[in-house]
């Protein structure tokens, strides 16, 4: 696939939410609408893309916070593993804790718990599930670019401590994430780009330096 892809920075937790776009069919989908649903919208009209699926890679309120308006608004279904329902049943509350009033529960159009692999024009994306910082976390592959939501920082990942599990984490970096190419591009859901061979390298929890559990 001949990717474009776009990333709009949002919420006050600086989401990077990205819009992709197959360039030789024009279909594209949305990662993670964390916040400001007009901007997410207006630079979906900017690229030309026309949205099949809006993608979030776990239930955290600032992955899905404009979920529900995005996908009103492009009538594009949503996805999301079913592990991370009780957080996504959770998002006003988490949105009042935090400062973000009036978040609105999307309705799940597509369990990612039953999909290995969704379409992108003529080409696939694949879907891992890799849980540990959330119960229902999910990484999509779009060839050799991967978009990890908190899975994966760069030096760094994410915490365990709003709803997820270091013991399931442990097992998804060892089995899961190490087991990629070292090529393989790691868009995170906060933060600059990486490769796996880098963090394989120099991430102190991925190279033995530190440990989860």
């Amino acid at each position: 696939m001949r990717l474009d892809i776009t990333t709009v920075v949002v919420s006050p937790f600086e989401q990077n939410c990205r819009i992709v776009k197959d360039l030789d069919s024009g279909s594209g989908v949305i990662v993670d609408p964390g916040d400001e649903a007009e901007r997410i919208l207006e630079a979906v009209a900017a690229s030309g893309a026309r949205i099949t699926h809006v993608l979030a890679t776990h239930a955290h309120l600032d992955h899905v916070g404009a979920a529900a308006e995005v996908r009103r608004a492009l009538g594009a279904p949503f996805c999301l593993h079913r592990g991370d329902l009780p957080l996504l049943k959770a998002l006003p509350e988490h949105g009042e804790m935090f400062g973000m009033r009036g978040l609105e529960v999307p309705p799940v159009d597509i369990d990612l718990a039953d999909v290995r692999e969704i379409p992108l024009g003529a080409g696939r994306i694949q879907v891992l599930h890799t849980p540990g910082h959330t119960p229902g976390g999910c990484t999509f592959l779009f060839d050799g670019d991967g978009f990890f939501g908190d899975s994966l920082f760069r030096l760094s990942v994410g915490r365990t401590d709003l709803g997820g599990d270091a013991k399931v984490y442990a097992r998804t970096l060892s089995d899961i994430i190490l087991g990629l190419p070292d090529s393989t591009l790691v868009r995170s859901g906060h933060g600059p780009d990486t490769t796996i061979g880098r963090e394989r390298r120099e991430n102190p929890f991925l190279n033995g330096t530190y440990r989860l559990v």
